[in-house]
C-alpha cells in the first residue's frame, strides 16, 4: 500500500491540494507535511524551505516599499526555519520582475531580502532572476536543526503556547482595506516582521514537542499541529496576546478582539506544544493559550466564554 504521507495533513483546499499530489508522486514524495524538509547528513541535519510571495495575492506595492517586499518574502521562509528549531545558514531567491522595470527594482527587493537574512544570521546564497506580469519571489531558507522539530508530536497534557502578540498583521491589513493608514505598530508587524529563531531554538532545546509558526492564522494553524500530532487542542481564545492595534480594528470589523486576532495571518510567531513540567525562559515572550487533549477529531477547538468557536482562517485557494 502506498503511503500518502508520514504526517498527517489539517483541513483545507490547499491541504487537499497537498494531498492529492503527494498520493499522486506516492514513495518518490514519502516525507511531506511539515514546515520544512529535513536531510541527515553525518551529524547534521538540515532543514530547508520554500515559500512564495506574489504581488496582489501576498501584498500591495502601494502599502510597502521595494526593500519591504523582499523582507516580508525572505521572514516567511525564514519563520519555518524557527519552527524547525533550526540555526539560518541562508536563502535562495527566485525573483520575477516585470518586464518594463529595470536594475533598482531587482536591487531594492533583493536589499529587502538581505537585510532579514542577516537579522537572522544567514546569506544570500544565490537564486535566479526571470521577467514577468508581476513581483514574486519564491524564497529557499536553507538551515541546521541539532533538534529538528516537527507538527507531529504534541502528546495529551501538553500545554499550548504562543509567542509574541498576534494580529498586527491582519490590523493593518484591514486598515489599508478601509482606505486608512494603519497603526505604526501594525504596519510594522506587516512590513518587517521577525522570525522567532532564537525562541524556536530555545524551545526546541528545552522540551518542544511540536511546533509550527503562524503563517495562516491560530484559527486554521492550530488545527495542522493537532491533525499532525492526531490529537485535539483546545484554546481559550480569552487567552490569546492581541497586539495593540486589535481592538479598534475588531470593533471596526464587529468582531471580539480575540476573534480578529485568531483569524489573522502573516504574524509568523510559533504555536508550541510543551509538556507542563517545562517553564518557559523568562527571556522569550510566550502567552499559554490552551491544552492538547487526547483523541483525534482532525483540529482544534477554539473557545471563548466558555462557548465553542468555529473560524475559518487564510485560504489560499478562495
Amino acid at each position: 500500500m502506498t503511503r500518502v504521507t508520514s504526517t498527517p495533513l489539517g483541513r483545507g483546499r490547499e491541504f487537499d491540494r497537498i494531498r492529492a499530489i503527494a498520493a499522486a508522486l506516492g514513495p518518490r514524495a514519502p516525507e511531506l507535511g511539515n514546515d520544512c524538509a529535513f536531510i541527515k547528513t553525518g551529524d547534521t541535519t538540515l532543514a530547508l524551505t520554500t515559500d512564495v510571495s506574489v504581488e496582489g495575492i501576498h501584498f500591495r506595492r502601494e502599502w510597502l516599499s521595494l526593500e519591504e517586499i523582499g523582507w516580508r518574502a525572505a521572514v516567511a521562509s525564514l519563520s519555518d526555519l524557527a519552527a524547525a528549531g533550526a540555526d539560518p545558514i541562508g536563502v535562495l531567491v527566485a525573483l520575477t520582475v516585470p518586464g518594463g522595470e529595470g536594475e533598482p527594482t531587482f536591487t531594492s527587493v533583493m536589499s529587502g531580502v538581505g537585510d532579514a537574512v542577516a537579522l537572522a544570521g544567514g546569506t544570500v546564497l544565490g537564486g535566479d532572476l526571470s521577467r514577468g506580469a508581476a513581483i514574486s519571489l519564491a524564497v529557499t531558507a536553507v538551515g541546521a536543526a541539532p533538534r529538528p522539530m516537527r507538527r507531529s508530536g504534541a502528546g495529551p497534557g501538553n500545554d499550548v503556547w504562543v509567542t509574541g502578540a498576534l494580529g498586527g498583521a491582519r490590523a493593518a491589513v484591514a486598515a489599508w482595506n478601509a482606505g486608512r493608514e494603519p497603526d505604526p505598530g501594525a504596519r510594522a508587524r506587516f512590513a518587517r516582521p521577525e522570525p522567532r529563531i532564537s525562541a524556536g531554538r530555545w524551545l526546541a532545546a528545552h522540551g518542544a514537542t511540536a511546533m509550527l509558526d503562524l503563517s495562516d492564522g491560530l484559527a486554521g494553524d492550530a488545527g495542522h499541529l493537532a491533525a499532525a500530532s492526531r490529537v485535539t487542542i483546545r484554546i481559550q481564545l480569552e487567552r490569546l496576546p492581541c497586539h495593540p492595534a486589535v481592538p479598534a480594528e475588531a470593533r471596526a470589523a464587529g468582531e471580539p478582539a480575540p476573534v480578529f486576532a485568531a483569524r489573522g495571518g502573516e504574524d509568523y510567531e510559533l504555536l508550541v506544544a510543551l509538556p507542563p513540567e517545562v517553564l518557559p525562559d523568562a527571556g522569550i515572550a510566550l502567552t499559554r493559550i490552551g491544552r492538547v487533549e487526547a483523541g483525534d477529531i482532525g483540529g482544534s477547538v477554539l473557545e471563548l466564554g466558555g462557548h465553542q468557536v468555529s473560524l475559518a482562517s487564510y485560504d489560499h485557494f478562495a
